[in-house]
C-alpha cells in the first residue's frame, strides 16, 4: 500500500500550530520519537557521566555509523560523524597543503561558509582562488565545459589545480549539479574532489563507493531527521592519510615526530583505524544528535522508506513548484533538459517582481523585508535571493505539506510582491524591516487590505 503523507504526519513534529514549515532545507526537522531519543541519550550523560563518556558512547557512535555506512554504501572504516558539512569541509581545505601555485577551484554558487573557510586560507597560506561563474538556468554540459576550461587554463599557466568544492545541489538557487560527472571530471584531470553534499542524504539516492570521491561531506540533520547538528565525513583510505587533524585538533591527533603528549582514557576498541580514532572526540560537547541515526532511519522505514519518502517529496516539489510558478505568472528555474529539479525535494520560484526591483541596489532590503514579512505576518518561510537580476524563492517539499501549502505560499508571495510594486516604487526608508508597515505608506487601501488585522493573512485556510 502506498504511504498516506501530508498534514496529518506533522503530528509526528514539534512545529507550532500554525507554522507552515516551507524551508525544510536549511535547518531540517525531527520526529518526536528521535527527539525522545535524543533526550535519552543527554538523560544517560548526565545519570553516570564517566561511564557514558568513558566506556558507553565509543560503542554507541560505532552503532551510528555503521547504520549511515550502510545507507550510503561506503565501508565503515571510510566514514566519520562531524557537526555539519562547513565543519567538515572546513575540515578538508584546512588539513591540505598548498604552495603559491595552488589553486581552490569553486563554482561561484558555493556556500558562503565555505568559501570563507578559503578566504582565511588565502590569507594564511599561498593558496589562490578560482571561481567559475554560474548563471542559471544552464544545461550540464555547459557547466562541466566550464570547469574543465578553467581546470585547462590553470594547468597551462604551469599552476596546480589542488582541489575543487562542488555541490551535489547548491543551496541558492536550490538545483542539482552534475556532480557524477564533476567527480570523473576531477579524477580524469588530477584534481581532488571534494563534494559538499549538504542537502544529499534523504533527499537523493546516494552510492559513496561507485561515486568514490576523494572527499565527500554531508549533513544528516537536514533531509534525514537527525538533530541538529550531524553529518558525516567520508574519505576513502586513498584520502585519509591527507587528514592529519580535527578542528580544533583533540585526543586523535598523533604527532608525525613522536612527540609524547599527555595520555587519555583511549575510548574506542583496537580494531579501529587512526582516521576513525581521529574523530571519535572533537573536545567536550552534546555528541548526543551522533546517537539518533538509526533512531531517524527506523522512524524513515516506519512511514514508508526512502524511496517513498523520496519520491513523495520529488513529485511534491513539482507539483507545487509549477503550481505557485502559475499562481504568480512566473516560472520555475530549470533548464531544457529538466537537470536542475531532477528527484530534488527542493524547487526555486521567480518571483513577480520587474528587474527594477530585483536587479537594484536595494534588493538585499527588499529580499529582507519580503523575509521578514513571511514569518510575522503569515507563519512561515522560504528562502528568498536574488540570482541573475530576478529575485526567487526556494521551497521545500516534505512528508508533512501538501500542495495546500504551496498555494498558500503563493498567495503570501503575490500579495507581498504586490504591495511593493503599487503605487511607487520604495525608497529605502521604506524598506526597515524593523517597521515593516512603514513601506505600505502612501499606498491606496486596496494595496493596504491584503494584509489582515492582528498580524494574520486572509489566506488562513
Amino acid at each position: 500500500m502506498k504511504p498516506q503523507f501530508g498534514k496529518h504526519i506533522a503530528q509526528h513534529f514539534l512545529f507550532d500550530e500554525g507554522w507552515t514549515n516551507m524551508n525544510h532545507g536549511s535547518f531540517g526537522a525531527v520526529p518526536r520519537q528521535v527527539w525522545e531519543r535524543l533526550r535519552a541519550c543527554q538523560q544517560m550523560v548526565e545519570a553516570t557521566p564517566d561511564k557514558f563518556v568513558r566506556y558507553d558512547y565509543n560503542a554507541e557512535l560505532i552503532v551510528s555509523r555503521k547504520a549511515i555506512a550502510k545507507l550510503v554504501q561506503a565501508p565503515l572504516d571510510t566514514i566519520v560523524l562531524v557537526p555539519n558539512a562547513t565543519t567538515g569541509i572546513d575540515t578538508v581545505l584546512r588539513n591540505l597543503s598548498y604552495s603559491s601555485s595552488d589553486h581552490i577551484i569553486v563554482f561561484d554558487t558555493v556556500y558562503g561558509a565555505c568559501e570563507r573557510t578559503i578566504h582565511h586560507l588565502i590569507e594564511t597560506t599561498e593558496v589562490q582562488l578560482t571561481r567559475i561563474p554560474l548563471v542559471y538556468p544552464i544545461e550540464d554540459d555547459q557547466l562541466l565545459t566550464a570547469f574543465r576550461q578553467t581546470v585547462q587554463g590553470i594547468q597551462a599557466r604551469g599552476k596546480t589545480a589542488r582541489v575543487a568544492v562542488f555541490d551535489i545541489i547548491s543551496f541558492q538557487p536550490g538545483v542539482r549539479t552534475p556532480f557524477e560527472a564533476l567527480v570523473m571530471a576531477c579524477r580524469e584531470l588530477e584534481v581532488l574532489s571534494c563534494v559538499d553534499g549538504a542537502h544529499c542524504i534523504g533527499q537523493l539516492p546516494l552510492d559513496l563507493g561507485a561515486l568514490n570521491p576523494d572527499f565527500f561531506v554531508g549533513n544528516l540533520h537536514k533531509w534525514l531527521f537527525v538533530p541538529r547538528g550531524c553529518a558525516i565525513l567520508y574519505a576513502p583510505i586513498r584520502s585519509q592519510p591527507l587528514l592529519r587533524t580535527t578542528f580544533p585538533t583533540s585526543w586523535g591527533f598523533t604527532p608525525r615526530h613522536g612527540a609524547r603528549c599527555n595520555s587519555y582514557f583511549r575510548q574506542g576498541p583496537g580494531w579501529q583505524s587512526p582516521f576513525e580514532v581521529l574523530f571519535e572526540s572533537f573536545g567536550t560537547m552534546d555528541y548526543s544528535p551522533f546517537l539518533c541515526i538509526r533512531d531517524a532511519l527506523e522512524f524513515r522505514a516506519s512511514i514508508g522508506g526512502e524511496k517513498a519518502i523520496m519520491r513523495h517529496n520529488a513529485e511534491l516539489a513539482a507539483v507545487g513548484g509549477q503550481t505557485m510558478a502559475q499562481m504568480l505568472e512566473t516560472e520555475v528555474l530549470d533548464n531544457c533538459h529538466r537537470t536542475l529539479t531532477r528527484g530534488c525535494s527542493m524547487v526555486n520560484v521567480r518571483l513577480p517582481l520587474p528587474r527594477s526591483l530585483a536587479g537594484g541596489d536595494e534588493t538585499p532590503r527588499i529580499v529582507e523585508w519580503i523575509s521578514h514579512q513571511l514569518v510575522e505576518k503569515y507563519r512561515t518561510y522560504a528562502p528568498v535571493y536574488e540570482h541573475n537580476g530576478q529575485i526567487w524563492v526556494r521551497v521545500s517539499a516534505q512528508i508533512y505539506l501538501e500542495l495546500e501549502d504551496f498555494r498558500y505560499l503563493a498567495r503570501a508571495l503575490g500579495q507581498l510582491c504586490d504591495i511593493l510594486q503599487r503605487g511607487k516604487q520604495p525608497q529605502s526608508a521604506d524598506l526597515d524591516i524593523k517597521s515593516p508597515a512603514s513601506l505600505i505608506d502612501g499606498l491606496s487601501q486596496d494595496g493596504i487590505s491584503v494584509l489582515c488585522q492582528n498580524g494574520h493573512s486572509s489566506l488562513e485556510y
